[in-house]
């Protein structure tokens, strides 16, 4: 089964397009959007599992320049 999380995530000021552009050149990464409110992007992201999520987010995420802040909400799948 395929692991889902959504990243929320806070740029520096004037970074949001630049950081924009790389995610959504990043392996792994579904979707990402500009919001407004608290954060400044979300991403959509799939892995094998939460592990290889967690390591998306560390190694890739928030390696881009001009990343402040992440959250990830892992999706969580009810069983019938």
């Amino acid at each position: 089964m395929i692991a889902t999380a959504h990243i929320l995530i806070n740029v520096k000021v004037g970074m949001a397009k630049g950081v924009y552009d790389k995610l959504s050149k990043i392996t792994g990464v579904q979707h990402v959007d500009a919001i407004a409110g608290p954060y400044d992007l979300i991403a959509t992201v799939q892995g094998g599992d939460f592990n290889a999520i967690g390591n998306l987010v560390l190694n890739k995420i928030q390696a881009i320049e001009g990343v402040e802040h992440t959250i990830t909400c892992n999706v969580i799948q009810f069983e019938a």
